[in-house]
């Protein structure tokens, strides 16, 4: 009679198959090469000031969006190690010891890009190559300006006056789809063809470029939506108060001199139901 086999026996078996299992390599996936392509599809725009935290990971998320794409830093005014980061991803770095204001880098950015697709992006907090590629996406789908679709909080008692200049701007252009969708978020992407209508210079005034693309015949759409809100650290004002907001402001309000300039005294809108005919 044979011996019957042992309960450690039995137990040993399936271990040591287990240790066979996993005893064999792992694939791993290619990785991105930390280079520039030669011939650029996609740009992506990246301007900071002081992101050394998170520059490295923003570019490797950017690498991700095209399989022909460039990545341009624009160190604005930087005390830190963001250009020396940047350089040492791959990324082309265009610094300046001096800052050149806000989004003036987008304008710089733009003016060195090769690409037939400009994406925009912030140094300041990373968003995954998923989330941008629907960007490209949708301008080599004939798209001109590809818009996050993200309007921010509005549902609050007093919602933030920048918030609610991007709405404001957008009931005047005649545009309410776009909610408070604007150039002045990211990312966003443009077609060669909408650098070429508004210029470069004119992109570091995002609510003016925004103005002038929607009363020209770019197609303006609000693609896809991330929330940037949550992902945007907050800063310290001094003194309490908040500069840039009333930069963003003041850009808005010539946004709407400039459609006012472009499609009259009304904007475009009629006079409704009043007959001036009868006013003495």
């Amino acid at each position: 009679m044979k011996p019957k086999r042992t309960s450690a026996r039995r137990q040993l078996r399936p271990a040591s198959k287990a240790r066979r299992r996993t005893a064999r390599p792992v694939q791993q996936a290619a990785a991105i090469p930390p280079v520039n392509h030669p011939e650029p599809y996609v740009s992506v725009i990246i301007p900071a000031m002081n992101e050394e935290r998170t520059i490295r990971g923003v570019i490797a998320e950017a690498r991700g969006v095209h399989s022909r794409c460039e990545v341009i830093v624009i160190v604005n005014g930087s005390a830190d190690r963001t250009a020396e980061m940047a350089s040492s991803s791959g990324a082309r770095v265009i610094s300046y010891e001096q800052p050149l204001g806000h989004d003036a880098g987008r304008s710089v950015g733009a003016e060195a890009a090769m690409g037939e697709v400009l994406l925009f992006l912030d140094g300041d907090f990373v968003i995954p190559a998923s989330k941008l590629r629907p960007f490209v996406r949708a301008v080599n789908e004939g798209a001109d300006i590809a818009l996050n679709g993200y309007s921010g909080p509005v549902r609050q008692a007093m919602p933030h006056p920048v918030v609610l200049s991007k709405h404001a701007l957008n009931l005047l252009l005649g545009r309410p789809d776009l909610k408070g969708s604007s150039m002045t978020a990211v990312p966003h992407a443009l077609s060669r063809r909408a650098l070429a209508v508004l210029g470069s210079g004119l992109l570091s005034r995002p609510p003016l470029a925004h103005a002038a693309a929607v009363t020209t015949d770019l197609r303006v759409q609000a693609v896809h939506t991330v929330e940037v809100g949550k992902l945007n650290s907050v800063r310290r004002k001094a003194g309490g108060s908040d500069p840039l907001q009333q930069q963003i402001v003041e850009d808005h309000l010539e946004a709407v001199s400039l459609l006012l300039e472009r499609r009259g005294h009304r904007a475009g809108f009629g006079d409704g139901s009043r007959r001036r005919e009868i006013v003495r």
